[in-house]
Order: structure tokens, then C-alpha cells, then sequence
């Protein structure tokens, strides 16, 4: 027969995992919602810029060419 420490024993072990499976849900949710849209932005938008800077070097490289 199981014990009333037996039992709290039971349903601590049952709420802690409870808690520690929904955090890591949490967080693989946050990553997958937030971290990885946020780093593809960044990388896009450093992309970007670095096209546009070789566009405008390009552009003023030709400007030279022809003065």
C-alpha cells in the first residue's frame, strides 16, 4: 500500500515534470516563432545591404570610367 508521503511523492514528481515538459515546449516554440524569423531577417537585410553597397561601388566605379 502506498504511503501519504508515498503519494506526495507521486504527484510532486508528476507536477515537476509537468512544468519541465512545458518549458521545453516553450522554448523550442520561441525559437521556432521568434529567434529563427528574427536571424533570417537579419541575414536577409545584411544581404541586402551588402548587394546595394557592391551596386553603388559598381555605379560610382563606372561614373569615374566615364569623367
Amino acid at each position: 500500500m502506498v504511503t501519504t508521503l508515498g503519494w506526495l511523492y507521486l504527484v510532486g514528481g508528476t507536477l515537476l515534470f509537468f512544468f519541465w515538459a512545458y518549458g521545453i515546449v516553450s522554448f523550442v516554440l520561441d525559437c521556432k516563432n521568434k529567434f529563427l524569423p528574427a536571424i533570417r531577417a537579419f541575414v536577409v537585410n545584411r544581404r541586402r545591404r551588402k548587394e546595394e553597397s557592391e551596386r553603388e561601388s559598381e555605379r560610382e566605379e563606372t561614373e569615374r570610367q566615364l569623367y
